[in-house]
């Protein structure tokens, strides 16, 4: 049977200001079912954001490609919703208005009254009825992500795609968010591909766990199986015979991944312009607020009507 999202062999380049460059993934295949939950585990810097930006067709891949029901992704479509760890919102509008974003820039050809009728039912959805006209700021962290949720959701994608969603909340908002999620995905028959750093959320969460190595050079080292049948309750998934042996596993490779990083002299990936190695490579950041990502996505032209 034809895979529903296929991750066929791809590899992310980036250039270096000296005219080197830096292999962040290197031959990543992956094959995702139809309703399938899979998380993408690993150290920081492995290239699983990267990984996911690129099957949200935000970046594109130096080679290979990605194929969703047969068909290559070269552009961001509404096929594919991604979730960001920072909301995304925009600060000037409420929450009705940021999940109306969405449905009304693919939803345009139903009227009015149809396009309310699908904004107020995932407020509904995510037990927020009574913040429904409250702006960004006066929102805890997980109302926020519970909109960025509703509003991905809207407009019925066939993959959803998780980047760290509930990283920055706290244990018992993250926690009743994973089981508001499962409920939904179960509910939707949801595909989904999703990003995390804990073990404990992706046994919880998914079908297949595929954790990357470290960079540079990323790729698939290792996938599992998580045998623990649906729907799940997190008491019942810890309990699950499988449960501890499938997190020792877990522990194992992140840990080897650890010791390779140390034991690691040089980083042949990393090639100058001249061709000489680059034993050191510094990456920043730059910090960015809530809506930058849609910021930047109206800037290309992703969102041409937003305001």
């Amino acid at each position: 049977m034809t895979a529903f999202l296929e991750v066929d062999h791809v590899d992310k380049v980036f250039p270096l200001a000296n005219g080197g460059r830096y292999i962040a993934l290197k031959n990543i295949h992956l094959e995702i079912k139809q309703g399938e939950f899979v998380c993408l585990l690993g150290h920081s810097g492995c290239g699983k954001s990267t990984l996911l930006n690129i099957v949200a067709g935000l970046d594109k891949p130096t080679q290979g490609g990605i194929i969703l029901e047969n068909k290559q992704i070269k552009d961001p479509g509404p096929d594919r919703m991604v979730v960001f760890q920072n909301y995304s919102l925009l600060p000037w509008k409420t929450v009705r208005q940021n999940i109306a974003l969405a449905v009304n820039q693919v939803y345009s050809h139903k009227s009015a009254k149809e396009r309310h009728a699908i904004v107020e039912e995932h407020i509904n959805m995510v037990n927020l009825r009574q913040a429904a006209d409250k702006h960004p700021a006066q929102l805890s962290g997980g109302m926020k992500q519970r909109v960025a949720i509703a509003r991905a959701l809207a407009i019925r994608p066939k993959l959803l795609l998780l980047d760290e969603p509930f990283g920055a909340l706290d244990a018992l908002t993250r926690g009743s968010l994973q089981e508001q999620l499962m409920k939904m995905c179960q509910e939707y028959k949801l595909t989904c591909l999703m990003v995390t750093h804990d073990a404990d959320e992706a046994l919880l969460l998914a079908d297949r766990i595929v954790m990357l190595t470290n960079g540079p050079e990323s790729h698939v080292g290792q996938i599992l199986n998580v045998p623990i049948p649906r729907p799940r309750e997190r008491l019942a998934v810890v309990n699950h015979p499988s449960y501890y042996a499938l997190r020792g596993d877990i522990v194992y490779f992140l840990n080897q991944q650890k010791k390779a990083k140390k034991r690691q002299v040089k980083a042949p990936a990393i090639i100058a312009g001249n061709g000489l190695e680059k034993v050191n490579l510094e990456i920043g950041f730059i910090p960015l607020t809530d809506c930058a990502p849609l910021v930047v996505a109206k800037e290309k032209g992703f969102l041409p009507n937003m305001v």
